[in-house]
């Protein structure tokens, strides 16, 4: 079962430093590039996932194809896709060992969800960790 409470997302979000941001944006007026500076703003490294803009860079960081590219070990996946797509977004975390994904406002998959839970990830739905973070007053990472 995703996680729901004020004390598992503070925990999930409290233990979070490598993020991988699927669906990351070089447009200043879009969600996910927001979302990206205010994760990097709180100390996490944000790594860029989007096919489209590969190569690129946003806020720094160099633009990946596929989670499968990054190399590092990633805490969790936050994703900026339509629902349809995320379960594939979802095997692909599974298969790298992420730790937990975060299903952006709006992104349900109940199916894929579970079988990210069945992996041992931990899993948040339909929620924004930009919003969350200051909500819960959830400390800035550090060293």
């Amino acid at each position: 079962m995703p996680l729901t409470t004020d004390a598992e997302i503070r925990t999930l979000l409290e233990e979070v430093r490598t993020i991988a941001l699927v669906g990351a944006s070089d447009r200043p007026t879009r969600p996910s590039n927001g979302v990206m500076a205010a994760l990097q703003a709180h100390g996490c490294r944000v790594i860029p996932v989007n096919p489209q803009i590969t190569g690129a860079h946003v806020h720094g960081e160099f633009v990946f194809r596929d989670l499968d590219q990054l190399g590092d070990p990633i805490d969790m996946v936050d994703i900026f896709r339509r629902s349809s797509e995320a379960g594939a977004v979802i095997d692909q975390a599974i298969a790298i060992g992420a730790k937990a994904v975060w299903l952006q406002l709006g992104v349900i998959d109940e199916a894929a969800a579970a079988r990210a839970e069945a992996a041992g990830l931990k899993v948040v739905m339909d929620r924004c960790p930009a919003i969350e973070i200051p909500r819960l007053g959830v400390e800035p990472v550090t060293g």
